[in-house]
């Protein structure tokens, strides 16, 4: 694959794990993908139509959420992008979708993951690839939130 990076957003720490768990299998770089104005709990609570992630769900407007940084030191020099992202209803966490546009993923293979408790992972890719406009994209995998080492090593495996 040349040389790995592993991008990842994770709001409650579960993509952040199996990000750790695959860059680790894959003697990778990691890179966490920070919001400028992080996610609390009481923002993550779909149930309730006042928090953050219900308005910003019930208007896209809202989605194009600013990060603390976009630029990764030697982009240019690496190869594969793994990028990991928890599922928001039904699409990736849209933390990721801000970070899918400011960067150019010409020459690069990307390999999308997501992690769920209990959606699939529907569209969530090739939305992000539409986002990018760029870059070789392959086939998506998707991660129950506690996947086990196993599990992740069995993926990581596959793509050696």
């Amino acid at each position: 694959m040349g040389k790995t990076l592993v991008i990842y957003y994770s709001a409650q720490g579960h993509t952040k794990t199996i990000a750790e768990k695959i860059a680790k299998n894959l003697n990778a770089d990691i890179f966490e993908i920070m919001p400028e104005s992080k996610y609390e709990e009481v923002d993550l609570d779909w149930t309730n139509n006042d928090s953050r992630v219900s308005h910003e769900h019930a208007d896209e407007s809202l989605r194009n959420v600013a990060l603390a940084t976009t630029d990764i030191p030697n982009w240019q020099d690496y190869d594969a992008i793994i990028i990991g992202y928890p599922i928001w209803y039904g699409i990736a966490a849209w933390p990721t979708n801000s970070f899918i546009k400011a960067l150019d993923f010409t020459g690069k293979t990307v390999i999308p993951f997501c992690t769920s408790h209990s959606s699939g992972l529907g569209d969530s890719d090739k939305l992000l690839q539409s986002d990018a406009e760029t870059g070789t994209w392959l086939e998506a995998h998707r991660f129950y939130q506690d996947a086990t080492d196993d599990e992740i090593k069995v993926w990581t495996d596959s793509l050696k």
